[in-house]
């Protein structure tokens, strides 16, 4: 009985110090330590955060370089519920010939605009047409309108430079004014020199 025991704990010791060999061994070849940059990069999509900081060109400056015949294809997804030529008739919304500049909520041969739209005041400038298409829940909350809304600028640029010439035919506003370079480093300068003027009398009054 003995000489069994002792052959059973033989064979588990024997079989522990080749486990233990093994763990030894393997650790040689692989290695568990936390790479420098985790995971893979995937072409053509930016890390989140990158790019934040610039908002892109201002809407003078899209509307200034708009592209109408983009504008019209833009146009499509709103034909489902729009006509845009002249008398056309109202459909699920409002007909939008000559819309730019119109007030707005009102006219369109009676079409009943939500309470929202009516009670927003003021004229479909290019500004307010602008918010509108990102987003008509919150430009007027509470609007019959459904679409979601257009998320790329230039999009809406295009699309309202197209609209615009659907009977307004208003004059485009100039592209933005871009700041020469050095402006902003020179202004501090020439305030700093100011200041130095400024205080020079007062110093020497003092004295």
């Amino acid at each position: 009985m003995g000489d069994r025991f002792n052959t059973v704990a033989g064979w588990a010791l024997f079989a522990g110090i080749i486990a233990l060999g093994g763990a030894i061994v393997s650790s040689k070849y692989y290695h568990s330590e936390r790479p420098e940059k985790m995971g893979y990069a995937i072409e053509g999509v930016e890390a989140e955060g990158e790019g934040g900081g610039d908002k892109g060109p201002g809407l003078n400056t899209l509307l200034a370089q708009a592209d109408v015949a983009a504008g019209e294809k833009v146009f499509a997804k709103c034909a489902a519920c729009h006509t845009v030529n002249q008398g056309g008739a109202n459909g699920i919304g409002p007909n939008l010939y000559g819309t730019v500049g119109e007030e707005i909520g009102h006219g369109k041969a009676g079409f009943a605009f939500s309470d929202a739209l009516k009670s927003k005041g003021g004229t479909w400038t290019f500004e307010a047409m602008d918010h509108w298409l990102t987003s008509p829940r919150e430009f007027a909350p509470g609007t019959k309108m459904t679409f979601a809304g257009l998320g790329n600028p230039a999009d809406r640029a295009n699309l309202i430079a197209w609209l615009n010439t659907q009977g307004s035919n208003l004059p485009l506003p100039a592209a933005d004014a871009v700041p020469a370079a050095g402006d902003n480093a020179a202004a501090p300068a020439e305030g700093a020199n100011a200041a130095n003027a400024a205080q020079a009398p007062a110093t020497n009054a003092a004295e």
